[in-house]
């Protein structure tokens, strides 16, 4: 699934990709700036998240309770090493039953097997190209 869109319509966008994910683990690839965080706080929103949802650039892992599932909201952008990745708990994280939203998944990679791959790409000022990808390994 691939569309441009704006931040008028980011709340369409959540919705719509949560009706098309099939896996509980999605992977956030996008330039700093590019809206992660933004989307990911709609899609929280979708899923009846009643808190206030913040990247959780320094936490590193922030965890949301949702009236239709629970969220586990990552931003690994800090780590360095796959033994940081496991002093957070990340492998405990993945065996909850929550959908993991996981923002600079690079590092992350080598521990999942079936996930969705959202790449954001600035097009302009204003609008926004998701491409949607679902990875089994």
């Amino acid at each position: 699934m691939e569309f441009a869109y704006t931040l008028k319509q980011i709340d369409k966008v959540a919705l719509q990709l949560l009706e098309n994910l099939d896996s509980k683990t999605v992977l956030f690839d996008a330039p700093m700036g590019a809206g992660k965080t933004t989307l990911i706080k709609s899609i929280c929103r979708q899923l009846g998240v009643k808190e206030e949802v913040n990247s959780p650039t320094f936490s590193i892992v922030n965890e949301y309770k949702g009236s239709l599932i629970d969220v586990i909201h990552f931003d690994l952008y800090r780590l360095e090493t796959y033994d940081e990745l496991m002093d957070i708990g990340f492998d405990y994280y993945l065996e909850k039953n929550a959908l993991c939203l996981i923002e600079w998944p690079k590092l992350s990679l080598s521990f999942l097997s079936d996930y969705h791959y959202i790449r954001i790409e600035i097009l302009d000022l204003k609008t926004r190209k998701l491409i949607l990808t679902k990875v089994v390994n």
